[in-house]
Formats: C-alpha cells, structure tokens, sequence
C-alpha cells in the first residue's frame, strides 16, 4: 500500500481548491479557521517542495493524491 504524502486534512482542502472553493469558503466548509486552512495548504505545499497552489495541484494529480 502506497503511503500518502499529504495528511487526510491536507488531501480535503486540496480536494475542495480543485472545486475552485476559496480559503474562506473551505475553512467554513470544514469548521476551521482560515488560517488554518493556509497552514494545511503550505505545509502541502512544503512537503511536496512547490512554491504555489497550482504547482502544489499539479504534482498531487501527478502523485495520485488527489484526483479531478
């Protein structure tokens, strides 16, 4: 079984952006801050060593993270 880059948070927030969903609209969607929601997207986005959303969304499709 493979092991997921992302934690089971980061993958929902990454999954909701993919929906075109805003920071404000995910965090009220998930009952976080937005502030958290921003950590969960650059701790994603550290993790995979990308320096934007979009590029963070490219290589998770690539990786099988996420999907469309």
């Amino acid at each position: 079984m493979k092991k997921n880059i992302l934690t089971a948070r980061e993958q929902e927030v990454f999954e909701l952006l993919i929906l075109n969903k805003s920071t404000k609209e995910i965090a009220d969607f998930l009952g976080i801050s937005e502030k958290t929601v921003r950590n969960h997207i650059s701790n994603a986005m550290q993790k995979l060593g990308v320096k934007g959303r979009a590029q963070a969304v490219v290589e998770l499709l690539k990786l099988g993270e996420i999907s469309i």
